[in-house]
């Protein structure tokens, strides 16, 4: 993939993370936001791509690396946002969220390296929440998004459809767990035991013993 675009919020107390209030304060559901996103740029910098962007709603911070561009998401529900978000694109693009800490370069290389007989015109990842976590398009088109009910146990199977129904052949990656509650947030980081969210779920947790 030429492009590859993380969409996030920015991690401040009480914008982002809030199911995972209680039992996390809201200090710590937006350090632990933090930490999933330093870790989904990580491996967006040790990813090959030409064009790295992220996706932001609100003012980046010191979590941010230098050699990301950084776009402002547009005003709108999701759907509306990841439209516009593939819009900036004119080439093959992938696009991640910042819910997924335990994604490694590995994971996406299918998606952005694949092979020259592959004849693939979308990537899928689904979500165990009934989202998904990673939308790939080798020809971005908006329209393959704008309509399609964000937020839904079904959001992800209405997506693949809208996909299939235009006529591409999808690929799908690897399902994963997005961290929504807390114990969304201890199952991802037994599954990234080195990671900056492991690191920050085991310094909250004596903290009420979650």
């Amino acid at each position: 993939m030429t492009t590859l675009m993380v969409i996030a919020k920015e991690p401040r107390p009480g914008r982002v993370k809030t199911r995972l209030t209680p039992p996390y304060t809201p200090e710590e559901a937006a350090a632990l936001a933090e930490a999933s996103l330093a870790d989904t740029l990580a491996v967006v910098m040790a990813s090959p791509a030409e064009r790295r962007l992220l996706v932001l709603d609100g003012t980046p911070g010191q979590w941010l690396p230098g050699e990301i561009e950084v776009i402002p998401q547009t005003g709108g529900g999701l759907d509306e946002r990841l439209a516009a978000a593939f819009a900036l694109c004119d080439g093959p693009a992938l696009l991640i969220g910042m819910d997924t800490p335990q994604i490694t370069p590995e994971l996406l290389r299918p998606a952005l390296l694949p092979g020259s007989d592959d004849p693939a015109d979308a990537w899928f990842g689904p979500a165990t929440d009934g989202g998904f976590w990673a939308l790939g398009l080798r020809k971005p088109d908006p329209i393959l998004l704008r309509g399609v009910p964000m937020s839904t146990p079904d959001t992800g199977q209405v997506q693949r459809r809208r996909l299939t129904g235009a006529g591409l052949v999808v690929r799908d990656l690897p399902e994963l767990r997005d961290v929504d509650t807390a114990p969304d947030a201890e199952a991802v980081a037994a599954q990234a035991p080195g990671s900056r969210f492991a690191a920050a779920v085991a310094r909250f947790a004596p903290a009420g013993a979650r």
